[in-house]
């Protein structure tokens, strides 16, 4: 049911934890599964520097928010807001169709630390436009499943 590389960063995620006065941060949820995931980011010279998470939420949810942080360090910004979940899927090898939501929430949480990095320096990013990170995303819409 999951790659070994799912349960790899499962099992030993990388970048856990908070980054102390970071330059971003972005939290987002989703109310259906209970899945909360919160990124932090360090910026230097448009680049980013450090990158930290904190989730709570099943396996494909820290397994995807531990791949997007090791897909996202040292990256601009504007190449990390071109990262997409589909990307965070296929470096994991897959996930199951019920759980593509949680490389969404990564995807999201990320945009939201780039935004909040983006309104405290009065900056702008072509990747923003139109995101708001107060948004009701409804992860779970993605791949509809009936019991």
């Amino acid at each position: 049911m999951y790659t070994e590389k799912v349960m790899d960063h499962f099992m030993n995620p990388r970048n856990v934890g908070e980054i102390e006065n970071a330059d971003g941060m972005g939290e987002v949820g989703n109310v259906k599964c209970g899945d909360i995931m919160r990124i932090y980011i360090k910026v230097n010279g448009e680049v980013i520097e450090d990158i930290k998470f904190k989730t709570f939420g099943c396996g494909s949810a820290i397994a995807a928010s531990s791949m997007a942080t090791e897909l996202i360090k040292g990256l601009t910004i504007e190449d990390a807001l071109k990262v997409t979940n589909k990307q965070v899927v296929d470096a994991l090898g897959g996930l199951p169709p019920v759980k593509i939501h949680c490389s969404v929430l990564a995807e999201q949480a990320l945009k939201a630390a780039i935004y909040d990095y983006a309104t405290k320096n009065n900056k702008t990013y072509e990747g923003l436009e139109g995101f708001n990170p107060d948004d009701d995303h409804d992860h779970h819409d993605v791949v509809d499943i009936e019991f």
